[in-house]
């Protein structure tokens, strides 16, 4: 009987034993598919964050060609002696004032809008330009405000108001308290400073969102 009961533990034991390296390995194979998981996860999770950095670079470099194309490259110094007349170039970087009743544009009556030589900036309208009697091209106001600056100018032993191109820092020339209505201002300009572009060619120049003031 002892013989038999001894036998009886010790295949206990042994059954123990192997159920018991079973659970082992069980829980062995379950952690290393845990780790698994986990890894790709982490890999994906990388590979998503690797592609969302990759569009919003896309996105940067969208928005930086766009703002390449809007924003007029203004030529040097150099190029500029060579490009415009000696008086367009007095007149746009020595503030210069061109002969009244001989320049191009004081007695333009023609539909179009006028823009910046340099740097082709929609500055003026016809539809805003008037006869000031003056000798230069007159106007009540901008057609693009934010693509003017106004400057203290205190030559000529008087405080004027100097009107200059935003983009190409280029002199225009002054405005003045005593236009006609409705806004009471002269914009008196210098045709050298300005290039007209007829309303038949606005399309053709690239400004056509302009076009549908003169229908």
């Amino acid at each position: 009987m002892k013989t038999m009961t001894s036998v009886m533990i010790s295949a206990t034991l042994v059954l123990l034993g192997a159920l018991q390296a079973q659970s082992m390995e069980m829980d062995d194979t379950t952690t290393k598919t845990g780790d698994m998981a986990t890894s790709q996860s982490m890999q994906h999770g990388g590979m998503k964050m690797e592609t969302d950095d990759m569009m919003k670079q896309n996105d940067m470099n969208m928005q930086g060609n766009t703002m390449k194309r809007t924003q007029a490259m203004i030529p040097s110094d150099t190029e500029l002696r060579n490009r415009l007349t000696p008086l367009q170039y007095k007149v746009t970087r020595k503030n210069g004032t061109e002969p009244p009743f001989n320049n191009p544009y004081w007695d333009n009556h023609e539909p179009g809008i006028y823009v910046d030589i340099i740097s082709g900036a929609p500055l003026f309208s016809s539809i805003d330009k008037y006869e000031s009697g003056t000798g230069w091209p007159s106007f009540t106001r901008p057609l693009n405000p934010d693509e003017i600056v106004e400057k203290q100018d205190r030559g000529l032993f008087s405080v004027r108001t100097e009107i200059r191109s935003k983009q190409a820092d280029a002199h225009l020339g002054h405005v003045f308290p005593d236009g006609p209505a409705p806004t009471g201002l002269r914009y008196c300009m210098n045709s050298a400073a300005l290039r007209f572009i007829p309303k038949v060619d606005l399309v053709k120049e690239g400004y056509a969102e302009y076009a549908t003031l003169f229908k």
